[in-house]
């Protein structure tokens, strides 16, 4: 059973980290060791085949783990591999192109996210059958080259007392925000930079999921 609670992790594969397997895979066991809710292989500036041949390489990784693993923006490569989640945003396929193919193909266990922008992309995504939408920014990012307006806190809390699915909080998320974003009602945050550019990842993930733990 899916769950989504926590620490959302994402490994930004630029072309430099996709070149070094060895850097690939120490970067996803940080990650994994911090106990994330998910681990996603996010790689906006490659190819599907560098995209798959990294997927393939964390796949058995985050297994070992017991970690859901996810592929970004990319449902083809996220079915070729076998991932468990595939997260989609406004400018992938549609939605409803990617549940009715995850049906068509015979996996109608593949995990659906999308992201939304605003509390009108939230509600119908979560409507249209997302399994959870991710939402943002909430803070201001440098993960973007062109991000969307801020959202807040207070639209967060909106949206999340109003879809019936979770939600996790993106954008400008760091290990001290964490705690707001749980408070809000997120069911997780996902973290780039404020994670993997710590001089101790697994630390800063496990503060993160720390601020989600429930009693």
């Amino acid at each position: 059973m899916f769950s989504l609670r926590g620490f959302y992790a994402i490994v930004d594969a630029t072309p430099a980290l996709l070149g070094d397997n060895e850097m690939l895979e120490r970067r996803s066991r940080q990650l994994l060791a911090a106990s994330p809710c998910c681990l996603q292989l996010r790689a906006k500036e490659v190819g599907a085949r560098a995209f798959a041949a990294a997927a393939r390489r964390l796949l058995p990784l985050c297994r070992a783990a017991g970690v859901p693993f996810c592929v970004n923006d990319r449902l083809d490569v996220a079915l070729a591999v076998g991932a468990d989640v595939v997260h989609l945003g406004q400018d992938d396929l549609p939605l409803a192109d990617a549940l009715r193919l995850r049906v068509e193909v015979g996996r109608s266990d593949l995990v659906v996210g999308f992201s939304t922008h605003s509390a009108a992309q939230a509600v119908a995504a979560a409507s249209s059958g997302a399994d959870y939408i991710g939402f943002g920014p909430v803070f201001e990012t440098s993960s973007k080259l062109n991000p969307d307006p801020v959202v807040g806190l207070s639209q967060l809390a909106d949206v999340c007392r109003t879809v019936a699915v979770p939600v996790v909080a993106i954008g400008g998320v760091t290990p001290d925000r964490a705690g707001l974003l749980a408070q809000a009602g997120a069911s997780a945050a996902a973290v780039i930079s404020a994670v993997n550019n710590d001089p101790d990842p697994t630390a800063a993930g496990r503060r993160v999921a720390a601020a989600f733990a429930r009693d």
